[in-house]
């Protein structure tokens, strides 16, 4: 017998599917770190080139693009990362590279929006980093472009800020493929369809204020478009 809920649940996080009327649901949210070589050289560090490593947002941290967010609280440093959204329509557990691509349903493009302060803060005293990834409204995401229409290549990224350009580079500059990332969460998680992966932000990132719009692009995905507004 299922016990009656005592207080209605949160809406199913969806991302609407480019040219579909379906929407895909999401599970879970990964993130790649320092998927860049200079995007880690500009935060202080070195890539770790033994394993990729991880962190998650929460599903209800999805927000679909184009849209507004105000800025966060509890932060005076809040950063874009425009990233490669790898979205996974099948399970997956212990595949090799060759099978991973199997279970990608599409791809997206993606903000991975950040607490800097409070991540460098935890950095420092080497605690999680979750006040200053696991924010709300922080995993912006555009449409979803099936996997049958996208290749994963040389494609620019580009992301600007109130027109200006801040972040440009090409997928083919990551360090761990999209099949070596599912290879190697699947060896630490049972993937399944509404899996999205975060794959990791080039050089460039920096601060937004309210007022700012903000613009990623990926050639052959649909743009996010992103307005910060005022704190609540």
């Amino acid at each position: 017998m299922t016990a009656p809920l005592l207080f209605d649940p949160q809406p199913q996080p969806v991302v609407p599917v480019e040219g579909e009327t379906g929407a895909y649901p999401v599970h879970r949210v990964f993130c790649v770190g320092r998927n860049y070589v200079e995007h880690a050289r500009e935060m202080g560090v070195e890539v770790d080139r033994e394993a990729p490593f991880y962190f998650l947002k929460p599903a209800t941290a999805i927000v679909v693009a184009p849209g507004e967010i105000p800025y966060p609280p509890g932060t005076s440093n809040f950063h874009y990362e425009l990233e490669l959204v790898v979205a996974l329509g099948a399970p997956a557990f212990r595949i090799s590279r060759d099978e991973a691509l199997d279970a990608v349903f599409g791809y997206a493009v993606g903000l991975d929006m950040t607490r800097r302060d409070l991540q460098l803060e935890a950095r420092a005293k080497q605690r999680p980093w979750d006040t200053g990834k696991a924010v709300e409204q922080s995993a912006v995401i555009g449409p979803i472009v099936r996997a049958a229409d996208f290749d994963v290549g040389d494609q620019a990224l580009t992301l600007t800020v109130n027109a200006e350009g801040r972040q440009s580079a090409r997928l083919s500059d990551l360090v761990w493929s999209v099949p070596e990332l599912i290879a190697h969460l699947s060896t630490l998680y049972h993937l399944d369809a509404g899996d999205l992966i975060y794959t990791g932000t080039p050089a460039g990132v920096g601060p937004v204020v309210p007022g700012d719009a903000i613009l990623g692009r990926i050639d052959g995905l649909p743009d996010v478009a992103l307005g910060i507004t005022a704190a609540e």
